[in-house]
């Protein structure tokens, strides 16, 4: 599903919402404006009904559908987007009375991520999830479409054209998941060679267009794409950062949320969140601006539960706060660490939060190691990380990085960078 045609003609939206008292209606529109906008749609107009629950047949009730058809017709509208999942028949019916192609949040998500996904994990992470929401709403014409018949030469179990679909999709499902699992095998590998080597992690979470991208690149200059709509990025990057203390850590990104993110989504990209629940410390970056900033902090922090990341240091940092003034951040937000990753006001604070929350404290030291306490030097090659080291004449000068556990055991032969 393309929201934009080769021509680049833009499509002209009407947003609906029907509000059961579920959610907040009316911040999930909002949002749902945002989303459209970053598919590359034009959201012309809203229309939200009140109701118990949502028509089984056409989700919203018939005189707010002869309603829609009017607006439609009035306006010259290509697309209705709904903020809810519908089914194929309500799509159908839908359809059927206002003469529009009609799409849904999820397939509406689903499309920009198919935009944004640049790597070979990305696009089969989508491809996967746009598989798994199409199955179930496959239809087909029944019995007008089965091979079975009578006569001879027509006996047999036969099969409809939607079974051959369906097979079809489950087939290219597990290729997909096949192809997933061996990059999978990959990202462990590459992880477990962190782990050997000492390197610590600190994951990149949360909402979209929270600034994370931005932060990144202030941070590691990675050069990643930084724009302000939903999703600009969607591939992970990972890049080396260094602390005050010295320390390096690898500071990776994460694709980032909205509020009721399809489950199909969260299924396909875990193994990309993971990625967080993995890490030695995590940034909840939050749109500190936003009106939405506590939903959307607690969106991240609902994920993170879920993805067992109970026992990690989070960090929670507001971005934007450039667009605040002090008096509001400090009255709204407490222990919280306030950044403007766009003119680096308080970068500082956040990297020695960093290096003061880390879950094992590690050092930097340059030491020179009496040949008499070599066997110190095999403690530093399996405990700690070995940067470099050269044999002199009165024994080995070494660079590590240690714990306070094994610093304690060398400080007394550390020497002045220089020496």
């Amino acid at each position: 599903m393309e929201l934009k045609s080769n021509e680049e003609v833009t499509a002209k939206a009407l947003l609906v919402s029907v509000d059961t008292g579920e959610y907040d209606a009316a911040a999930s529109l909002d949002e749902l404006f945002e989303l459209v906008k970053s598919a590359g749609a034009e959201p012309v107009l809203s229309v939200t009904q009140n109701l118990p629950k949502v028509e089984k047949g056409t989700f919203v009730g018939s005189g707010k559908l002869v309603e829609i058809s009017e607006i439609c017709s009035a306006q010259g509208i290509d697309l209705l987007v709904f903020d809810s999942e519908l089914s194929p028949t309500q799509i159908k019916n839908i359809e059927a009375e206002t003469d529009v192609r009609v799409i849904d949040r999820t397939t509406l998500i689903l499309d920009i991520f198919a935009q944004r996904a640049r790597s070979k994990e990305g696009k089969l992470q989508v491809e996967l999830a746009q598989l798994k929401y199409m199955l179930p709403r496959l239809t087909g014409k029944g019995i007008a479409m089965s091979r079975l018949g009578g006569g001879i030469g027509t006996r047999g179990p036969g099969e409809t054209k939607l079974e051959t679909d369906k097979r079809h999709i489950r087939r290219k499902m597990e290729t997909l998941k096949e192809d997933l699992a061996d990059i999978e095998k990959h990202r462990q590998m590459l992880r477990k060679r962190r782990e050997k080597d000492g390197v610590i992690t600190c994951a990149i979470v949360g909402y979209t267009n929270a600034g994370k991208s931005t932060l990144m690149n202030y941070l590691t200059d990675a050069g990643v794409l930084a724009q302000d709509k939903l999703f600009a990025t969607l591939d992970p990057t990972s890049r080396a950062l260094r602390l005050p203390s010295g320390v390096t850590v690898m500071l990776i990104d994460t694709v980032g949320l909205v509020r009721r993110l399809p489950h199909h989504l969260v299924e396909a990209f875990r193994s990309t969140l993971e990625e967080a629940a993995q890490s030695d410390i995590i940034l909840n970056v939050c749109d500190a601006s936003s009106e939405e900033a506590r939903t959307h902090m607690q969106v991240t922090e609902d994920l993170l539960e879920s993805l067992g990341c109970g026992d990690t240091p989070v960090l929670t940092v507001l971005n934007k706060c450039d667009l605040l003034n002090e008096s509001t951040i400090t009255q709204d937000f407490k222990a919280c660490i306030r950044i403007s990753a766009k003119t680096g006001s308080g970068i500082d604070e956040l990297l020695q939060a960093i290096d003061d929350n880390l879950p094992v404290r590690l050092k930097k030291v340059k030491i020179l190691l009496p040949f008499a306490q070599a066997g110190l030097a095999a403690e530093i090659r399996t405990k700690g990380t070995l940067i470099c080291e050269e044999y002199a004449a009165d024994g080995l000068k070494i660079d590590a990085i240690v714990d306070e556990q094994l610093y304690a055991k060398l400080c007394e032969f550390e020497v002045q960078e220089g020496q």
